[in-house]
């Protein structure tokens, strides 16, 4: 007949089981659920950082490994998992939220699976466009422009060209016309170039605080992103503590119920006992009043004991007790 193991071996060994379980969902390695590894060339960073989102068609398939620079170029690693990635893939960095959070755009193109270690070269590769730099180009393009000279070649324009068919002569019409309106309006036009410039260089100017503002809303996130996965390593962990402990109890039900009646005995005889306690102090409380009146006066036992004498009979006790 199999010895029969005793409760307190089994509880050891179902907690030390269940403690393997939860070491093993806060451990599990990053290379279990990461797919696999591709690097792309871009001409700069333009804020991408590791940790953002890689996706295929608008839906996430990765995320970004490192973002290192390479000589005149920057050299993204990141993984794709679940998505085919062809040899002829384009890749862009794409602006996510309007704070400027960016991530990884994928185009899957080719006949052939792209290799490992192969690099989407810069030719196919693509930053995304930069406002400040368009601004301070159209300033400075604009600002080499003769308004007066334009005006005066459309004007002669207009004139050699009068004495065409009059669909050719209404177009040319309509240059003189603009020709003069930007006449006119040269002086305003270069005001709001000049203030366009202004604010471009402010933004220029402010750009390492913006910089800073994305990073650390970015260390925020990430930090958010950390928390949600520990906290759902720890879900995780409680189901499967939850099926152990179900599967624990099932187990040892037949040795734990006698222990857990002969636990409601020991309460039962621990309530009496406190029962008896309460009965004693309040019975003491009693004692040590009338005690305390015996002994007050002194160093002796002070009382009074009344009826040991006969009642008053005549002259005889008078004063009874």
């Amino acid at each position: 007949m199999p010895e029969k193991r005793g409760p307190v071996p089994v509880a050891l060994i179902g907690i030390a089981v269940i403690i393997g379980i939860l070491v093993a969902a806060f451990t599990v390695p990053a290379a279990v659920t990461r797919g696999e590894i591709h690097r792309a060339e871009f001409s700069e960073a333009a804020g991408l950082q590791s940790g953002d989102l890689v996706t295929v068609a608008g839906v996430e398939a990765g995320r970004v490994e490192s973002v290192e620079l390479a000589g005149d170029r920057v050299l993204v690693t990141f993984d794709v998992k679940d998505a085919w990635v062809g040899d002829r893939t384009t890749a862009s960095i794409e602006v996510k939220t309007l704070l400027g959070a960016k991530y990884l755009e994928l185009d899957p193109q080719g006949d052939a699976e792209l290799a490992s270690d192969a690099v989407i070269p810069l030719e196919r590769t693509a930053s995304p466009f930069d406002v400040v730099e368009a601004f301070n180009g159209l300033s400075s393009t604009i600002d080499g422009l003769d308004t007066d000279q334009l005006a005066t070649s459309l004007d002669t324009l207009s004139e050699t060209f009068s004495g065409t068919a009059p669909e050719v002569r209404g177009a040319l019409d309509g240059l003189s016309r603009l020709s003069q309106t930007i006449a006119s309006r040269d002086e305003e036009i270069r005001r709001l170039l000049a203030g366009t410039q202004n604010l471009s260089g402010v933004l220029a100017d402010r750009a390492p605080e913006f910089e800073r503002l994305l990073r650390d809303g970015n260390l925020l996130l990430a930090e958010i992103q950390r928390r949600k996965d520990a906290i759902s390593a720890l879900l995780d962990g409680t189901r499967a503590l939850s099926v152990q402990l179900r599967g624990l109890v099932a187990d040892n039900q037949e040795q734990l119920t006698p222990t857990l009646e002969a636990l409601d005995g020991v309460a039962e005889i621990l309530q009496r006992n406190r029962d008896n306690l309460d009965l004693a102090l309040e019975r003491q409380a009693v004692f040590t009043r009338l005690f305390s009146n015996a002994v007050g006066n002194g160093r002796w036992f002070d009382n009074y004991i009344c009826g040991l004498v006969l009642p008053p009979l005549g002259p005889i006790n008078e004063g009874g007790c």
